[in-house]
């Protein structure tokens, strides 16, 4: 219990209770897990470039990344099943709540021309994905050692039942969302 209590803040519950106007605590929307997705599809020719985003995503994660295989053959994009074209983590408990902070808080404002989130990336189903076109925002990140700059998905998977409740949440954790 002292877990949670240090990870997600009574003020966001109590905020949600009294917006949403639930009957029991549980009812509440959390935020499930983070996953952060690298598709790299130069991956195929030169297994190199792999090897650097995997590095890059484990440096701003701080967690051990997964690679993620080609599901079927595209003979006009050159690519076979089980080809490594892209990696993964999955981020949840103290490390998602930690990224999540670091994104809203550091890496966001860093970003170029920043205006704001799209409110509309939802998908119907409580969870927001966000796409971000270079690594560099990230402070871990030292720009002399990257060899090219990617970008990234980073879907926030919720358990709210609509939308409407998952921008609720997601504005309570500070997310800059534009206007």
């Amino acid at each position: 219990m002292a877990r949670l209590k240090e990870t997600y803040n009574t003020e966001i519950v109590e905020a949600m209770i009294k917006k949403f106007g639930y009957k029991n605590v549980m009812e509440v929307p959390k935020l499930d897990k983070i996953v952060i997705n690298m598709g790299i599809g130069e991956a195929k020719d030169n297994a190199k470039v792999l090897d650097s985003a995997v590095r890059d995503l484990e440096i701003i994660s701080g967690q051990k990344a997964v690679l993620t295989k080609a599901k079927k053959s595209i003979a006009n994009f050159k690519l076979r099943e089980g080809m490594p074209i892209g990696c993964k983590v999955t981020l949840r408990g103290k490390r998602m709540y930690e990224f999540a902070d670091r994104l809203i808080n550091l890496a966001l404002p860093r970003v170029r021309d920043f205006r704001g989130v799209n409110a509309n990336a939802f998908d119907g189903r409580g969870n927001f994905a966000l796409g971000i076109k270079e690594q560099l925002i990230f402070p871990e990140i030292e720009y002399d050692k990257v060899d090219k700059v990617r970008g990234m998905d980073i879907i926030f998977v919720t358990t709210a039942k609509t939308d409407e409740e998952a921008r609720e949440l997601l504005t309570l954790f500070n997310m800059p969302f534009a206007k």
